[in-house]
């Protein structure tokens, strides 16, 4: 296990960019050979964040799991454990929605790691690649090192993820950007509504549109509807 983190650190110090959330990211991609991954950070257990994404199929499917609430990053948050699915095609009743935004991607398997260190935990990181299969038993004691890493290089870039004040863990979604929060405001204001039904009506609404959450969120903000 030393000898991975160490060979972890040295690749990473060595990637263009420096000692970045980013640089690491890419050099974890590169190492365990995964297609893309992508980076998402939760405050307090209540706002979540992308990260980092490596590519766009990366943000996509990211943005699927902030928007559906389910998918290996919130699982691996949530069980603060490895979560892995050899083959998404396979997997529909595990994540009916996620699975479906993985296909349209071309995602195969996907595994799926905390970043956490001792009880702290602010997120996770998952690996994506096109072809189906399980990641091989060195590549999860690498993907391991480079989750501890990619914790403290989340730390150094976002510190008041170590300062706010946690709350428990509960099921389904783990939080949301702040303007989402608001765009929900805007719909349970307008339409007289509680605002975890505002939540799930915006919710609904991209994903029948098939566009990303933020989207959704912008247009409510700047047009105060859904319309």
């Amino acid at each position: 296990m030393y000898e991975d983190h160490a060979a972890v650190w040295r690749r990473i110090a060595a990637a263009v960019g420096g000692l970045t959330l980013a640089a690491a990211a890419r050099a974890c991609a590169s190492d365990l050979a995964i297609d893309c991954l992508g980076v998402s950070l939760v405050v307090a257990g209540e706002l979540r964040f992308m990260g980092h994404a490596t590519d766009e199929r990366a943000r996509h499917l990211e943005d699927a799991q902030l928007t559906t609430g389910e998918g290996p990053c919130t699982d691996a948050y949530v069980q603060r454990t490895l979560v892995e699915e050899a083959d998404l095609h396979q997997a529909f009743s595990r994540w009916p929605v996620f699975t479906q935004v993985a296909a349209e991607q071309n995602v195969r398997s996907v595994a799926a790691l905390p970043l956490a260190i001792g009880h702290l935990c602010v997120g996770a990181v998952d690996f994506y690649r096109t072809e189906p299969g399980l990641l091989t038993d060195r590549d999860k004691s690498r993907g391991r090192s480079y989750a501890r890493i990619l914790t403290l290089l989340a730390l150094d870039e976002h510190p008041h993820l170590l300062t706010a004040q946690h709350h428990p863990t509960r099921p389904g979604p783990q939080g949301y950007p702040p303007s989402v929060h608001m765009a929900a405001g805007v719909l349970a204001e307008k339409y007289q509504l509680p605002p975890d039904d505002a939540l799930a009506r915006m919710r609904a609404h991209a994903f029948r549109h098939n566009q990303p959450l933020h989207q959704t969120v912008d247009h409510v903000l700047t047009h105060h509807s859904l319309d």
